[in-house]
């Protein structure tokens, strides 16, 4: 019995899910072919480019913004770290953890350069291949 209620269950969803999109298409509610195409449109902000990939897609801005926070955020952390080299008078333990801010402060900003460069490369790779 419970195995009919599952099988009615979901033959229901899908008979609504194809009414839903019936209707839609009949009263043509989309002005555009491709109705995925349609809800990408309707969920783009105002200023929102309307092309994702290429060097002024939305993906390229969103990649750019977190990689500068990034390097910023490593740049802050090198600059506390030659804060807590110079404060620390002496102390072997503070001069420890001020020399191990600095090292990770510095590798983390590699790996922004790195990422940055690697991902306008890929990002320019797709988008020459996508136009």
């Amino acid at each position: 019995m419970k195995n009919i209620i599952k099988k009615a269950t979901a033959l229901a969803t899908i008979a609504s899910a194809n009414l839903s999109l019936a209707v839609n298409n009949a009263f043509g509610a989309s002005n555009y072919e491709n109705p995925a195409a349609a809800g990408a449109e309707a969920a783009r902000a105002n200023g929102m480019p309307a092309i994702l990939l290429g060097t002024d897609g939305a993906f390229t801005r969103i990649t750019n913004t977190v990689l500068y926070a990034v390097g910023l955020i490593a740049v802050i952390m090198l600059v506390l770290g030659g804060f807590k080299y110079i404060i620390s008078g002496g102390d072997s333990k503070k001069v420890d953890s001020a020399k191990n801010t600095i090292l990770y402060a510095i590798i983390g900003l590699i790996i922004a350069v790195f990422a940055y460069a690697i991902v306008n490369f890929v990002i320019g790779a797709i988008g020459s291949v996508s136009e």
